[in-house]
């Protein structure tokens, strides 16, 4: 089987390296060919991050790039794309594909245009991704509000695979009383800004339990904002960030309930039960069904339910320690890649009804 990848981002890019990019190795060992094509690249990326921009003619370029990598469609049995494969374009591409192709959303992408700010954005765009599910072969969807979405605009085929991790890369915390505990997060600077809506719970608690927080991939500027509180601030890197994971005692995700944060798939909270971390998180989309299904953690709705279920893992060792295995069994019976690789293999290879086997086998 030949498959074309076309990716939003390369490898640095959480999404595509986690809904496509980490199953590479697996397809291939089962005899697949796989080509990749990110859209964007690493310096366009890295000004994303650092500076929020998004140079035009840069971009245009990277458009033309991907359309000439979609001259060689036709050498491929099965694309396999990201979103959608030009952002702030129609569906035009998409409509013209004559090979078969899937499609993958880990976020709600459909509320950048129905929910944009601009009336012309929603007027033109406003069923853009509606669109592109409905002409797939197949639309795989991070979570249960990702895939309402896909079967409401009449997709052929709808699979659910949460967004996982690889065990090999993970392993359970060591766990041992701390004098001064640890309440973790990991995330990327567009996202840090979750923490501020629950600052006052996490005063509360660092300064009752002596407790201090460790931030994985926040900027400097979030300590301005979490003022008496010890901050420990680390870089994110793909190789550290099991490691750094494992240093903490509880795993936070807050999240605002918007449309948008409704599209979330929880990753963060599957890296914290892999290592064996319980979570405190906000109760918004895929967090509930996470953590009801796990037992690995508290949701927490308010600030005082956020007070008092970080008070509640801070003053008990082996409460912690419960939830940490709990969560920990639960990656290894679901949220796992090698776990959901199998489901893969068969929503790829369900678009191809002849070629379906060969895939699967």
């Amino acid at each position: 089987m030949k498959i074309l990848l076309l990716t939003r981002y390369p490898r640095t890019g959480a999404s595509s390296r986690l809904r496509t990019l980490q199953y590479l190795p697996h397809l291939r060992a089962a005899g697949h060919e796989v080509r990749v094509q990110s859209l964007f690249d690493e310096a366009w990326l890295e000004g994303l991050y650092r500076h929020g921009r998004r140079p035009p003619g840069r971009t245009a370029a990277l458009y033309l790039r991907r359309l000439a990598a979609l001259a060689r469609a036709a050498d491929h049995d099965l694309l396999w794309i990201e979103k959608e494969l030009f952002p702030y374009l129609p569906a035009w591409v998409e409509g013209q594909l004559g090979t078969p192709w899937i499609v993958d959303y880990d976020d709600a992408v459909f509320h950048n245009y129905d929910l944009a700010r601009s009336p012309l954005v929603r007027r033109l765009l406003g069923n853009k991704i509606d669109a592109v599910m409905r002409g797939a072969s197949g639309v795989i969807a991070g979570n249960r509000y990702l895939a309402e979405r896909a079967r409401a605009a009449g997709a052929a085929r709808v699979t659910l695979i949460p967004t996982v991790v690889d065990l090999g890369r993970y392993r359970p915390r060591i766990t041992a009383p701390a004098a001064h505990p640890v309440i973790g997060w990991i995330g990327s600077p567009s996202t840090q800004k979750y923490l501020l809506d629950i600052r006052v719970p996490l005063q509360q608690a660092c300064h009752s339990h002596g407790a201090r927080l460790l931030l994985v991939g926040a900027t400097p500027e979030i300590r301005a904002g979490l003022s008496g509180i010890e901050v420990q601030l680390e870089p994110w890197s793909e190789e550290r960030e099991a490691a750094l994971i494992r240093r903490m005692d509880i795993g936070i995700m807050p999240l605002p309930d918007g449309p948008w944060e409704r599209g979330k798939c929880g990753y963060k909270l599957i890296q914290y039960m892999a290592c064996g971390v319980p979570l405190v998180a906000s109760p918004t989309g895929a967090n509930r069904e996470i953590v009801e299904h796990s037992g690995a953690g508290l949701l927490a709705d308010s600030a005082d339910a956020w007070h008092d279920a970080l008070s509640c893992l801070l003053s008990s060792a082996s409460e912690r320690e419960r939830l940490g295995r709990a969560g920990r069994q639960a990656v290894e019976s679901r949220y796992s890649l090698q776990r959901q690789f199998p489901v893969l293999l068969e929503a790829l290879g369900a678009t191809l009804p002849s070629a379906g086997k060969a895939l699967v086998n």
